[in-house]
């Protein structure tokens, strides 16, 4: 039961990683502009950052996690904003910006996204949290 279980999550991991990174690309491409500063990839890992805490904050905050919902944080989660945030493209960026010499838009981009990131992660776990409690993000997941 146990190995049925754990093909499942690769699966749901899979799928949402997918939809991820299609997400991340369609909006870079639809942004095209190429410019010093990626706004499109710090926004998108912004939101990832209050999405996914938004999300774990919820499964967590009202006890034990149903099937349903640990299925639904890997298939999000793990998955779709593991996808669709990327360390990679911001680390790439940072180094980019440095190596031309553009260092305060390295500094701003990199320390924008950690701190800035790391607030709306708070922010986001706060709210699931509540939400978990006042059982008002539409209840449990069915199993």
């Amino acid at each position: 039961m146990k190995a049925k279980s754990r093909y499942v999550g690769v699966v749901l991991v899979f799928a949402g990683g997918a939809v991820g990174a299609l997400l991340r690309y369609l909006i870079d491409l639809l942004a095209g502009s190429e410019s010093v500063f990626d706004w499109d990839i710090f926004l998108i890992n912004l939101s990832g950052a209050f999405l996914l805490a938004l999300l774990v904050g919820w499964v967590t905050g009202a006890g034990s996690p149903t099937i349903g919902q640990q299925r639904l944080r890997l298939l999000l989660g793990t998955g779709m904003m593991g996808g669709f945030t990327t360390y990679s493209t911001l680390a790439l960026d940072t180094a980019t910006n440095l190596q031309q010499g553009l260092s305060g838009s390295a500094v701003v981009y990199s320390l924008g996204t950690v701190v800035v990131g790391a607030g709306l992660s708070l922010v986001g776990l706060l709210v699931g949290r509540r939400l978990a409690r006042t059982g008002s993000a539409a209840g449990k997941v069915a199993p």
